[in-house]
């Protein structure tokens, strides 16, 4: 079904086929996010509000990152493509322990959406 699709029109197809459109369009941002260096730079932006570093270093990461929570680094996978490195800053937000009083109010935002699409995705496997 998605053979040909880029991995954000992917994205995209599979929002629009598991959840009704009330529901994205609260969430608007994800449908539309693009895989570019400036959505890359947002996400970072999200952990380095929060008091994380972000380095990309080469190493044996399973996921794709390394959280050092004590340090507050995040370690991703500098071999990656763009892609690759906004889909492992997509999963890996939700599992940090962010602190959102420190977000801008444009990071505030984005995170809320990451969470919303972390969840939704967590839905969609369990009634699967």
């Amino acid at each position: 079904m998605w053979k040909n699709l880029s991995a954000n029109n992917v994205i995209n197809e599979w929002l629009l086929h598991n959840f009704d459109r009330s529901y994205l369009l609260k969430h608007a941002l994800l449908l539309y996010m693009k895989f570019n260096q400036n959505t890359l730079d947002q996400l970072e932006s999200v952990l380095e509000e929060s008091g994380y570093v972000v380095r990309y270093e080469r190493g044996n990461f399973q996921s794709g990152y390394c959280v050092l929570e004590e340090k507050k680094v995040v370690v991703l996978n500098k071999f990656l493509s763009m892609e690759g490195r906004i889909q492992t800053a997509l999963d890996l937000l939700p599992q940090v322990n962010i602190q959102i009083d420190l977000l801008t109010d444009h990071s505030q935002r984005l995170y809320a959406e990451v969470l919303a699409l972390a969840a939704a995705k967590e839905a969609t496997a369990k009634a699967a």
